[in-house]
């Protein structure tokens, strides 16, 4: 029987596992994963070991100290995000945590993302190679590339704009309109509104239980009344499955496009025939992020909330992240203008 990935035989553990035999070697252990790709990699590493005799004699890790490979898979074994993980794996294998440096993680940018810019390197490659020899204590003060944060946007929407939007999207359809709302007024990012499940609210206490995608720690979020009688309207009589049906795509794109459009009175197909584009409008910079950035803005002008407030909402981490929204609020040097001494009036000759 030659060597196969299958899923563990214990249902209370996601990790795969890699059974059979190999040249007359037979082999019985957990991946420690439950991504396929990451347990190809290792199934090929066995593979490897007993066809130079290596295989339970000598563990790598005695020979050359801890590896990218045990490292990242103990960092996906403690719930960490998955994201971009898998890819490095592959780039990186069982190469030791001490041969990790810069140069090392600047030719791996490179390499496996040669024509994107430096904000993506740093998301895909510098950040989650940080966390992950991070997490295996391995102290690298690394040089994130230029232009790493990428261009910051704050753009956020007026009342009117927002509101002339929502009612487009009701006219879509309710789901997306409800959508929409609770973009707006609780500041999640589009996935972790799209992953909620109904078990995950609570309309009668107006709370909605929530992951966060960057950080993974999960919090309540508080739902406004307006929003709470807006999911009512959904929700099915036995409150299971996904609040929203929708999923990140194309398709979800053009129906915002179309609720813009229908916003300022311009016309848009109902699906997108191939090689249309949106004509130019003054709303074309408004994507779903906008509403996050709205509802941030709207706390601090409308709500009252400092920096320090921001970040104790949770969605925002630390304090330079929410300090770009203090554009929203007119300071206190600015209410001194009143002060100022008045023109007089225009004599007439």
């Amino acid at each position: 029987m030659p060597l196969k990935i299958i899923a563990s035989r214990n249902s209370k553990t996601p990790n795969l596992y890699i059974r059979g035999a190999y040249l007359g070697i037979r082999v019985d252990q957990s991946c420690r994963t439950d991504r396929r790709s990451v347990a190809n990699t290792i199934l090929k590493r066995i593979e490897g070991e007993i066809e130079r005799g290596e295989y339970r004699k000598v563990k790598i890790e005695a020979r050359v100290g801890p590896t990218f490979l045990s490292a990242a898979l103990a960092y996906l074994e403690a719930g960490r995000r998955k994201r971009y993980v898998a890819k490095l794996i592959r780039y990186f294998g069982e190469t030791p945590l001490a041969e990790i440096d810069q140069a090392a993680i600047d030719a791996a940018a490179v390499a496996l993302h040669p024509n994107a810019g430096p904000g993506t390197r740093n998301a895909a490659v510098y950040t989650p190679i940080s966390a992950i020899l991070h997490h295996a204590g391995v102290d690298l003060k690394m040089k994130r590339p230029k232009g790493a944060k990428g261009r910051i946007v704050t753009d956020w929407l007026r009342s009117e704009d927002a509101n002339s939007i929502i009612v487009a999207a009701d006219q879509i359809g309710a789901e997306f309109g409800t959508l929409l709302r609770a973009l707006l007024y609780t500041g999640l990012r589009l996935g972790e509104v799209l992953a909620w499940e109904w078990t995950d609210l609570n309309l009668d206490e107006g709370a909605a239980w929530t992951r966060r995608e960057k950080d993974g720690i999960e919090s309540d979020v508080r739902l406004r009344p307006d929003l709470v009688a807006a999911l009512r309207l959904l929700r099915p009589a036995d409150g299971r499955g996904r609040v929203f049906r929708f999923h990140q795509g194309g398709h979800l794109k053009h129906m915002l496009t179309r609720a813009k459009l229908a916003a300022l009175d311009l016309p848009c197909p109902a699906r997108r025939p191939v090689g249309w584009h949106a004509p130019d409008h003054r709303l074309s910079w408004v994507n779903f992020h906008s509403f996050r950035h709205t509802w941030a803005s709207w706390m601090r002008r409308y709500g009252g909330l400092d920096t320090k407030g921001l970040v104790a909402t949770k969605n925002w981490c630390d304090e330079r992240s929410a300090s770009r929204y203090a554009h929203a609020v007119m300071s206190e040097e600015w209410q001194r203008v009143d002060q100022l001494p008045a023109v007089e009036k225009t004599r007439r000759v």
